[in-house]
């Protein structure tokens, strides 16, 4: 069967390369790099994972971490004091 892969520019060099030093085509490596992949047991994800704790519970700071600038400036804020 035919199909179309996209490959980076740098990967596709060195699969030319592999292909010319075993005298096969470079489809034959790609069908041959699948099939080794596909013959290895598959990674187990966890199915859930627990994130550990200690203390009271609740939000672990007052700031919004997704803030750079809100917390650079509680940083400065509690290293040199609020401007007068």
């Amino acid at each position: 069967m035919r199909t179309t892969v996209t490959l980076d520019d740098r990967l596709l060099e060195r699969l030319k390369k592999r292909a010319a030093e075993t005298g096969t085509s470079v489809s034959r490596v790609i069908e041959r790099a699948v099939r080794l992949l596909l013959q290895a047991p598959a990674p187990q994800q966890p199915e859930h994972f627990d994130l550990v704790t200690f203390g009271e519970g609740g939000r672990f700071t007052p700031l919004n971490i997704d803030k750079t600038a809100a917390i650079m400036e509680a940083d400065d804020i509690d290293r040199f004091g609020r401007l007068p």
